[in-house]
C-alpha cells in the first residue's frame, strides 16, 4: 500500500468533520486528479476494510483489487474504477460510523464526497442513462403521474405483471422492486391546516412551523404530511405549507448532476429563507430532505449565508417535538397503545448525529416498545428499483427483514418511507411499513 506507508494508521479520536465541496473548481471534474485521489483513498480502504458488510461498493472495490495480477490498488484498471462508484448511493454511513481515517485525521478520507465527485464527472461526461435522469426527476415525474387521467392507469402498470416486464425491458428498472403509489389529490391540493395558537418558543424551536412536503410527500405519501399537521396542531404548533417548492435536490445530487441541485437551491432557498424570516422553522417529514438542507448544501454552497440560515432553522418532526418535550411543551395525553414497534432508523436520519429522537418519543406512549434496527435498507430511492441493482439491494436489506420477522412486532416502521417500502417488499406477506407519524398520530387518537 505505497500511498501510506510510513504514515501513522491510527483513527481519529475527534468528530468527524466534513470539508466543503470545490465544485466549481476546474480541478474537482480534472480526471487524472480524480483517479490520482481514488488510487488513494482505496488503497486506505484495502489496507482497513472494516466497511465491507455496509454497502456493495466496498465488496466490489475489494473483489477488483483481490482478483487483480498485483493484488493491489495498482493492479486495478481505472476504467474500472468506475463499477464502485456505481455501487455508492451516498448513505454516508461509512464516514459517520466505520472510517477511522475522515478528518481531522490527516489523511482526509471522505469516501462518499469522493464518490459524489467520480458520479458528477461521469454526469459532466454524459454517462447516464435515460432511466437515471427520469428517475430522479421527481417533481417531473410526480406532476406527470398524478394527472386525474394517468394516475389510474400509473398505478396499474406498476402493479401488473405484464406492465412491470415492460418498464424492466425499455427503461431497466426491475419488474419486483416495489413502486411507490402516486396521488392525485397530493398533499398541496388537500392539506388542512388551520390552528392560529399563539406559538410558543422551545429551545432552538419557535412553535410555528412551514412544512417542506417533499416530492414524495406530496405525491406519494400525502398521508404522512396530513398525519404531521394533526399532530403538530395538536400539539399547539400552527402549521402552513412552504409557499413554493421545488425537489430538495437530492435525486440529482445522487445521479452527479450538481447544475439541477444548483438550479433547485435557486427555487428553494429564497422560499425558506423568507418563511424563517416572516418566524417560522421549517420541517420536512423525509430525512434525505432534511439532511441535503443541513448538511449537502451547506458543503457546496459553504459562503452562502441564505443556505447556512436555512441549515440552522430547518429539522426533523421528531427532532423538532422532542425539542417541545424537553421544554415541557409536547402533550402525552395518549389515547392508544402501539405495542411492539420495529423501528428501521433510516441512513439519512443516523448521519444527521441528533440521536434517535423518533424511538425516544414513540417510548413516550403506554404500553409500547420500539426495537430499533440500525442497518441500511439498501433503497436509496432510485438504487433498489434500478435492474442491475436490485438484487444485491434486496440482499443489503435482508438483515432488516430478518431482524422484523424475528421480532413479530404488531407494526413496522422507517422514517424513511423508501426504506419502509423496501422492507415491506422483503417481507413478502402482503404487510405494509406504516410510517412514524402515522403511529404517533394514532396514539394521540387524532
Amino acid at each position: 500500500m505505497s500511498s501510506i506507508v510510513g504514515s501513522s494508521p491510527e483513527g481519529s479520536l475527534e468528530a468527524p468533520t466534513r470539508h466543503p465541496l470545490n465544485w466549481r473548481d476546474e480541478q474537482f471534474y480534472d480526471e487524472c486528479d480524480l483517479h490520482q485521489e481514488m488510487e488513494r483513498v482505496f488503497d486506505i480502504c484495502h489496507g482497513c476494510r472494516r466497511c465491507f458488510s455496509l454497502c456493495n461498493a466496498f465488496p466490489t472495490l475489494f473483489d477488483l483489487i483481490d482478483e487483480s495480477d498485483t493484488m493491489e490498488v495498482d493492479g486495478v484498471p481505472k476504467e474500472r474504477y468506475s463499477e464502485v462508484v456505481d455501487q455508492c448511493y451516498l448513505c454516508d454511513m461509512c464516514f459517520m460510523t466505520k472510517c477511522p481515517y475522515v478528518p481531522p485525521h490527516h489523511w482526509n478520507v471522505d469516501f462518499p464526497h469522493l464518490m459524489l465527485r467520480a458520479k458528477a464527472v461521469k454526469h459532466k461526461n454524459g454517462e447516464f442513462r435515460t432511466r437515471d435522469k427520469i428517475l430522479s426527476s421527481t417533481n417531473a415525474v410526480g406532476r406527470l403521474a398524478g394527472i386525474p387521467v394517468v394516475v389510474n392507469a400509473v398505478n396499474a402498470t406498476n402493479r401488473s405483471k405484464a406492465g412491470r416486464a415492460v418498464l424492466e425491458k425499455t427503461i431497466g428498472v426491475h419488474r419486483n422492486a416495489r413502486l411507490p403509489k402516486y396521488h392525485s389529490k397530493t398533499l398541496r391540493k388537500t392539506a388542512q391546516t388551520g390552528f392560529n395558537g399563539e406559538p410558543l418558543q422551545a429551545g432552538p424551536t419557535r412553535g410555528r412551523v412551514a412544512l417542506f412536503i417533499t416530492c414524495y410527500g406530496n405525491y406519494n405519501g400525502p398521508q404522512i404530511g396530513a398525519d404531521l399537521i394533526k399532530v403538530f396542531e395538536h400539539n399547539e404548533i400552527p402549521v402552513r405549507l412552504v409557499d413554493k417548492e421545488r425537489c430538495c435536490g437530492m435525486p440529482k445530487l445522487e445521479l452527479g448532476d450538481l447544475e439541477a441541485v444548483a438550479r433547485a437551491k435557486e427555487t428553494n432557498i429564497p422560499v425558506l429563507v423568507k418563511m424563517i424570516e416572516d418566524g417560522f422553522d421549517i420541517v420536512a417529514p423525509v430525512p434525505s430532505c432534511v439532511l441535503m438542507f443541513k448538511q449537502e448544501l451547506p458543503l457546496l454552497y459553504p459562503q452562502d449565508e441564505d443556505v447556512q440560515q436555512v441549515k440552522a432553522a430547518i429539522f426533523d418532526p421528531f427532532e423538532y417535538l422532542m425539542h417541545r418535550h424537553k421544554a415541557g411543551l409536547l402533550k402525552t395525553d395518549f389515547r392508544a397503545e402501539l405495542g411492539k414497534v420495529a423501528y428501521h432508523v433510516a441512513c439519512h436520519l443516523r448521519v444527521q448525529n441528533m440521536g434517535l429522537k423518533t424511538r425516544e418519543l414513540l417510548s413516550l406512549i403506554p404500553e409500547t416498545e420500539i426495537e430499533p434496527i440500525e442497518r441500511c435498507s439498501g433503497h436509496d430511492g432510485t438504487y433498489a428499483v434500478k435492474k442491475e441493482f436490485h438484487e444485491i439491494s434486496m440482499k443489503i436489506c435482508r438483515p432488516v427483514v430478518n431482524r422484523v420477522k424475528k421480532l413479530q412486532a404488531d407494526y413496522y416502521s422507517s422514517d424513511c418511507p423508501m426504506a419502509g417500502d423496501q422492507i415491506a417488499n422483503g417481507m413478502d406477506d402482503g404487510s405494509d411499513a406504516v410510517h412514524p407519524m402515522s403511529l404517533l398520530r394514532k396514539a394521540y387518537g387524532v
